[in-house]
């Protein structure tokens, strides 16, 4: 028995007893009381009541196709290919992947309730806990090859930003390369991957994760300052099916206009997203570190960083990270 067929019963956080279950999934109420405490492993908190059945406290907010693509707008709409969810997944850049090389196209979004391996950029482990985040990879193809994408990943920045601000929620911040932050936590952040010709013909997995409920049991593991959007919401968080279609209604016409149009349209908008402009910062290049101010990005995405000794420079993407100078 699926999990997801039990977990919809639950969903809404009021007591079901077990004859309900039992009676809804046409199994007995010993297949049940097994299904129920198989949920543990999802890091579900099940409550029990005499008399009264079970729950899970607070609820859950369950993925949901029918109502992602009933909140699409018409443009989003015609450039999904396919909405793939999956209960629990290794990680949904690399199903993207997988099923590029099976012969996926354009269009095609994979999102998953939890991830088991998820991923961020320097090898990172993307915490992604059952039902309370997002994570969501699309796939777009491009002809140009890998020069045409520069700049990609601070444009999907924006295009979260833009999502999140449909809900009325504040203003996030961005931090290049890659990261939305909030007051200076990490709410999000984006890992782009690609296959193909590096020259030529390739396709571009982009990934997106974004903390909406995260638990605090589960982000032990995470080792820097990190929020939610129930944290910084004020008033009632938008749910996690609505917060997709936003992301695809942003995202989805941003890919399938870049390789014509570049960052350039992104980068003002960008630029007064910049969570260090103006400030000394640190870049940690793995074989070096150099200090000095951010000064923004340049129409290719590459940050500016001026140095006491070399003024501006232009440094691009790879295994950099940003960090305010002590």
């Amino acid at each position: 028995m699926p999990k997801t067929t039990l977990l919809p019963l639950l969903a809404s956080g009021e007591y079901c007893s077990g004859q309900t279950l039992a009676d809804a999934l046409g199994v007995s109420r010993t297949a049940v009381w097994k299904q129920l405490n198989a949920l543990s492993d999802l890091g579900l908190q099940i409550e029990s009541a005499k008399g009264r059945g079970y729950r899970i406290p607070g609820g859950i907010d369950l993925l949901d196709g029918a109502r992602v693509r009933a909140a699409l707008d018409a443009t989003a709409a015609g450039l999904l290919s396919r909405l793939a969810l999956f209960e629990t997944i290794d990680s949904t850049n690399a199903e993207a992947m997988r099923q590029v090389a099976l012969g996926a196209g354009p269009g095609l979004v994979c999102s998953a309730e939890q991830q088991t391996a998820g991923r961020g950029r320097r090898g990172r482990t993307w915490v992604s806990p059952f039902a309370r985040n997002l994570y969501l990879s699309v796939v777009w193809e491009y002809h140009q090859g890998a020069t045409a994408l520069e700049g990609l990943s601070l444009a999907v920045g924006v295009a979260v930003a833009r999502a999140l601000a449909t809900f009325g929620l504040p203003a996030v911040q961005l931090k290049w390369p890659n990261d939305v932050i909030f007051e200076g936590a990490k709410l999000g952040g984006v890992l782009l991957e690609m296959t193909g010709d590096a020259a030529g013909t390739c396709q571009v997995i982009v990934g997106v994760g974004l903390n909406v409920a995260m638990p605090g049991a589960a982000a032990t593991g995470i080792d820097q300052a990190w929020t939610d959007i129930e944290t910084i919401s004020t008033g009632g968080r938008p749910g996690r099916n609505d917060l997709l279609a936003a992301l695809l209604n942003e995202l989805l016409p941003l890919l399938a206009g870049f390789e014509q149009l570049g960052f350039g349209p992104w980068r003002d908008e960008w630029l007064a997203l910049d969570a260090f402009a103006g400030q000394p910062v640190v870049l940690h290049t793995g074989a070096q570190d150099m200090a000095g101010i951010a000064r923004g990005v340049d129409k290719r995405g590459a940050l500016q960083l001026e140095t006491a000794a070399a003024g501006v420079q232009s440094i691009f993407g790879g295994e950099i990270s940003l960090r305010p100078a002590l």
